[in-house]
């Protein structure tokens, strides 16, 4: 148990993700959020790749609870998705969904010009 309590050390969302209220036909978010609990207590919290990695889909669960247009893009992009059998299946998922997340950042994020005025 002491082992969960440091390992939700890297995970400050955890209970806002948890407790996602989300409709009981929305099979995704079900399942993402199972993932997320599989995923973070099955570390090894002194390899710091995992931690990195925990942190990023801790971030990015919750983008998905606030963020609705990134919800429906991780809704239809994850169905999509394909894994290799012989590849660990639950870290393979987890760099998917990042992944996502970090294309959806790189196509909603714009830069703004300022121009000047005559």
């Amino acid at each position: 148990m002491n082992r969960n309590k440091d390992i939700l050390k890297y995970c400050p969302n955890y209970y806002t993700i948890i407790n996602f209220d989300f409709k009981e036909t929305d099979m995704i978010s079900d399942r993402l959020i199972k993932v997320y609990k599989s995923y973070i207590f099955s570390i090894d919290e002194n390899n710091r790749e995992d931690i990195q990695r925990v942190q990023e889909l801790d971030n990015v669960l919750a983008n998905y609870i606030k963020d609705y247009l990134f919800r429906s893009t991780l809704q239809k992009e994850i169905v999509t998705v394909q894994v290799r059998k012989d590849n660990n299946i639950l870290k393979s998922l987890v760099d998917i969904i990042i992944r996502i997340f970090t294309n959806y950042e790189e196509y909603t994020t714009r830069k703004i010009y300022i121009s000047k005025w005559i």
